[in-house]
């Protein structure tokens, strides 16, 4: 995925963190990448380092459409879930697949539903590549 990289910068001995923008939204998380990174367009790969727990951290959507925001102390991200032939669940985050660990089975009829997770902004990673 495409990402405007706004700063990089450490706080209190915590992980580097990024400032995110996308077309659909912005958030501050864990970067991966070289903490000298400068402003400007970065492809990137995104990790979710946190078990899914429906009902907990992740919830029906209020809204369609990918999103991205903060909110309180995580980061909310917006996406459509779906589950492989071969039961891994993913979320659809804008056309990026975003592999996901269940800590138990999706309940009935979430599958290919808008959710959105709610997860500690050092436990999403974007990790940057070449194309």
């Amino acid at each position: 995925m495409l990402i405007e990289l706004g700063k990089v910068a450490k706080f209190h001995g915590g992980p580097w963190l990024a400032d995110v923008r996308t077309s659909f939204g912005h958030t501050a998380v864990r970067w991966c990448g070289d903490p000298a990174a400068k402003p400007g367009e970065y492809h990137v790969e995104w990790t979710i380092d946190e078990d899914i727990v429906w009902g907990w951290n992740a919830k029906p959507a209020v809204g369609i459409g990918a999103g991205l925001r903060t909110g309180g102390h995580c980061v909310v991200l917006r996406g459509r879930l779906s589950v492989t032939d071969d039961g891994a669940t993913l979320l659809d985050f804008d056309g990026t697949n975003i592999l996901l660990d269940l800590v138990d089975p999706l309940p009935e009829g979430v599958a290919n539903q808008w959710v959105e997770l709610f997860i500690e902004r050092e436990k999403v990673g974007l990790y940057p590549y070449l194309l």
